[in-house]
């Protein structure tokens, strides 16, 4: 069978990510995947903090603030029963095993942002256009970036 030009490079697009996230499975330490029990709650427990002053959540806000946390805290626990479960039997899987138990995983980390989607959104409506721009912002950039960028800003740079 002939591909045609598009045909051969979405395939090859598509094998080379495949061969890419097998090798990241293999060769990515198993260490990284051990975690304390709650580390990712505690973690997550931070990241709420740090998002509610940032977002400067409103006295009339904090009932939608409290579902947003509630669906954050619910999926850090699913993740870290999940993660320590994958740590604890990491020495006895086989691959098709590892395979499945980061299927898990993932699968659990998408379900909790489906179940994030609606509490934040209805948060999202309620926020005044400086807090939709930190949110979007936060967001876009992910805590970490943004957090650099803030520090950046105070530091005088550019």
């Amino acid at each position: 069978m002939k591909l045609s030009g598009i045909q051969f490079i979405y395939v090859s697009a598509r094998l080379i990510t495949s061969a890419a996230l097998a090798a990241t499975l293999v060769l990515a330490p198993r260490m990284a995947l051990a975690t304390d029990k709650d580390a990712h709650e505690d973690r997550t427990e931070l990241r709420i903090k740090d998002m509610h002053a940032k977002l400067k959540i409103t006295s009339a806000q904090e009932e939608q603030w409290a579902k947003v946390t509630q669906v954050m805290l619910e999926d850090a626990k699913t993740m870290d029963a999940q993660t320590q479960t994958r740590a604890d039997h990491a020495k006895n899987m086989t691959a098709v095993d590892d395979l499945k138990s980061y299927g898990e995983i993932t699968e659990a980390h998408a379900n909790g942002i489906k179940k994030l989607i609606p509490v934040f959104a209805d948060l999202y409506t309620s926020m005044s256009d400086a807090q939709k721009i930190e949110a979007d912002t936060l967001f876009r950039e992910g805590v970490h970036k943004h957090k650099n960028k803030q520090s950046h800003k105070k530091s005088g740079g550019k």
